[in-house]
C-alpha cells in the first residue's frame, strides 16, 4: 500500500472525471441521501455518479447521455455534469457465477437445500423448479418406499425444469445407501445433493460415474449432477478429485459401471459443485463462513492451478443465509452460487407441521441450542434446533448424560428413572424399549440381537427412539407431545425474521419457497448496488441497505 487514493487526500471533489453527462426530458438526478437511496433501490437501472456543479457533492444520475454521445449536443453542454463512473445494470441472476446457471438450467444462482424427513417436501421442490430455481427432496430419514413414491412424483416435473433429491451417507446401513443411488440412476434423477459424507462410498461414486458419455465434439457430458456438502478441507479434497482408481475397479467388477464410464470418471471430479456449509440448522460444525468459504475456495484454487484443463469447480455457500445482506456477504465472499434450508422450513411449501411453523415464525437468532442426534447418539454429535418452545433440548441432553454415565437401563438410579419416565418417555423404561425393540424387528433385526447382548447399547437404541419421534411429532403436528419437538434451526431463521417484521412475509400464509428465494436474491442486488455507490464515495445513507420484501416475480 504505497499511496492512497485521491479522495482521501483531497475529498471527493479529487476524483477523477472520466466525462460528462447531460440530462433528457426523462432523466433524474438525486445528491440528496434519501433521493439517492430510492433512485438506487432498482439494481436494473444504469446509474452514473456524477459530481454537483458549485456544491462539488456527489450523487446519482438516470438516465441522459455520457459525454460520448453529447459532444454533438453543444447547445445543452452548460446543463451538463462531471461524469465519475458509471455502474452497469446489476440483476440477481448475475450475483453468483454464470456457470452455474448454465449447466444445471436455471434462472437464479440458488437452491433450496435437502431438509430430512420430507420437510423439504416434493412440493416445495416443484414450486422451485416452476420459479426455475433449483430444490432438493429432503430424503434423509426416509424409508426406501417413501423416497421411491417420492422420485415418482417429481419426476412429473416437466422437461427442462431442474430438481434434485439428498441422498445421506448411511454408515450403519451401507445398503440402503447402495439402494438409494441405484433408484437415483434407474429414475434419471438429474441432480443428487451428498450430505452427512465422511469419505467417499461407491454409493455416491457410483452416482457421479454412471452414465458418464461423450459428446460428438469429444466433452464429456454427466447424466447427473452431484452436488456435495462440506464442512470440512479434508472431504472437500475429495469430493473436488476424480474417484480412488480402486473404488472405479471395483464398481466396473460389481457390472455397476462400464470401463468407459471408469475411465470418464477417472478424468473429472467427483462433484463440479461444493456447498461449503457454515452454522447451519441440524448437523452442524457451527464454522463460520467468513472462515470455511475462503478456505475451500483456495483449495479449489489450488486444484486449478495444477491442471488449467480441469474442470471448473463452483463453490457455493449454505449455512446462515436468512437476509438479503447474508446472502449478498456470501456472494462477495467468492460464492458462485447460495443454498438456502432454516428459513425454508416456514414456507407454505414445508413439510412441516403448521404448528412447528408458528414456533419457528417466533424464534430470535439466539433462540437455538445445540442437542443429541439420532442419528449419531453415541459418538456424542448434535444438531443444531430451535431452543423457544420446546423442551427438546434439554429432555434429549438429559439422555445423553444419562447414557455416558450408565452402563444399562437397569443400573439408572430410581430418582433419575423416574424423571426419564414422566418428563420424557411419558411411559416405563421397559415399555419404551419394547416399542423401540419392536421397530428394529421390522427395520434391523440384528439390531436387537446386539441390544440384548450389550445393556448400553440397549439403552443408546431406547433413547435414540425418543430422539427420532421428536421429529416425527413436529412434522406431524402431535399437540400432546409439543414440548418435545425437535425442530432443526440455526440463527438465521431468527434474522430472517428480523427482516421480514412488518412485510408481506411475516404472515405465514405468503411465505412461499419461491418468495423467499426472489426476495432473498432482489435484496441482496440492492445491497450490493448500495455498496458500490459507497465504494465510489456517495453519500449512502443507512436506509438503502436494508430491503423490504415484497411480492415478486
Amino acid at each position: 500500500m504505497t499511496s492512497r487514493p485521491p479522495a482521501l487526500e483531497n475529498g471527493t471533489d479529487a476524483l477523477p472525471l472520466i466525462g460528462r453527462w447531460l440530462p433528457d426530458r426523462n432523466a433524474t438526478v438525486a445528491f440528496e441521501p434519501a433521493a439517492i437511496a430510492a433512485a438506487a433501490a432498482n439494481p436494473r437501472e444504469t446509474i452514473h455518479i456524477v459530481r454537483e456543479s458549485g456544491w462539488g457533492r456527489l450523487g446519482i444520475a438516470i438516465g441522459g447521455q455520457t459525454e460520448r454521445d453529447a459532444v454533438r449536443d453543444t447547445l445543452r453542454k452548460t446543463e451538463s455534469l462531471p461524469l465519475v463512473a458509471t455502474l452497469s445494470p446489476l440483476y440477481p441472476e448475475w450475483l453468483g457465477d454464470r456457470s452455474f446457471c448454465e449447466t444445471h438450467g436455471v434462472r437464479f444462482p440458488y437452491a433450496s437445500g435437502e431438509m430430512a424427513n420430507g420437510i423439504a417436501s416434493t412440493r416445495m421442490v416443484r414450486a422451485m423448479a416452476g420459479a426455475d430455481m433449483l430444490g432438493f427432496f429432503g430424503a434423509a430419514g426416509l424409508s426406501y418406499s417413501q423416497v421411491a413414491q417420492a422420485v415418482g412424483e417429481l419426476a412429473a416435473i416437466p422437461k427442462g425444469r431442474v430438481w434434485g433429491v439428498n441422498i445421506i451417507h448411511s454408515p450403519n446401513d451401507p445398503s440402503l445407501e447402495e439402494q438409494l443411488a441405484d433408484l437415483l440412476i434407474r429414475s434419471r434423477v438429474p441432480c443428487v445433493s451428498a450430505s452427512a459424507f465422511m469419505k467417499l462410498t461407491p454409493a455416491i461414486v457410483r452416482c457421479a460415474a454412471a452414465g458418464l458419455r461423450v459428446d460428438a465434439q469429444g466433452n464429456v457430458l454427466r447424466a447427473r449432477q452431484v452436488f456435495a456438502k462440506i464442512s470440512r478441507a479434508e472431504l472437500a479434497t475429495q469430493f473436488m478429485s476424480p474417484p480412488p482408481a480402486a473404488m472405479l475397479r471395483d464398481l466396473v467388477s460389481r457390472g455397476l459401471i462400464t470401463p468407459l464410464e471408469a475411465d470418464l470418471a477417472a478424468r473429472l471430479p467427483v462433484a463440479e459443485d461444493i456447498t461449503v456449509e457454515a452454522d447451519s440448522a441440524g448437523h452442524t460444525d457451527n464454522r463460520p463462513l467468513t472462515v470455511i468459504l475462503p478456505a475451500i475456495l483456495e483449495l479449489r484454487s489450488a486444484i486449478a492451478e495444477r491442471d488449467p484443463s480441469y474442470p471448473r469447480i463452483r463453490v457455493g455457500a449454505a449455512g446462515g443465509l436468512g437476509t438479503p445482506a447474508a446472502v449478498a456477504a456470501a456472494f462477495a465472499l467468492g460464492a458462485d452460487y447460495v443454498m438456502t434450508g432454516s428459513v425454508n422450513q416456514a414456507a407454505v411449501e414445508s413439510g412441516l407441521s403448521q404448528e412447528g411453523k408458528v414456533l419457528l415464525s417466533k424464534a430470535d437468532f439466539a433462540d437455538v441450542a445445540m442437542a443429541p442426534s439420532a442419528d449419531m447418539f453415541e459418538l456424542g454429535v448434535k444438531v443444531q434446533v430451535l431452543k423457544r418452545g420446546t423442551m427438546f433440548a434439554g429432555r434429549a441432553s438429559r439422555l445423553y448424560e444419562t447414557f455416558v454415565r450408565y452402563e444399562g437401563l437397569a443400573a439408572i438410579p430410581p430418582d433419575v428413572r423416574a424423571r426419564l419416565e414422566s418428563e420424557v418417555f411419558q411411559k416405563s423404561l421397559e415399555q419404551a424399549w419394547e416399542e423401540t425393540k419392536e421397530y428394529w424387528r421390522q427395520h434391523g433385526p440384528s439390531e436387537v440381537e446386539r441390544a440384548q447382548r450389550e445393556p448400553k447399547y440397549l439403552m443408546a437404541l431406547t433413547f435414540r427412539q425418543y430422539l427420532g419421534l421428536s421429529c416425527r411429532w413436529a412434522i406431524g403436528g402431535d399437540s400432546s407431545r409439543r414440548p418435545d419437538y425437535q425442530i432443526w434451526c440455526g440463527p438465521a431463521m431468527g434474522a430472517f425474521n428480523r427482516w421480514v417484521a412488518g412485510s408481506f412475509l411475516a404472515d405465514l400464509a405468503n411465505r412461499s419457497v419461491a418468495q423467499i428465494a426472489l426476495n432473498l436474491l432482489e435484496g441482496a442486488a440492492v445491497l450490493v448496488r448500495a455498496y458500490q455507490l459507497r465504494t465510489h464515495g456517495v453519500p449512502v445513507p443507512p436506509s438503502a441497505f436494508h430491503f423490504v420484501p415484497r411480492p415478486l416475480e
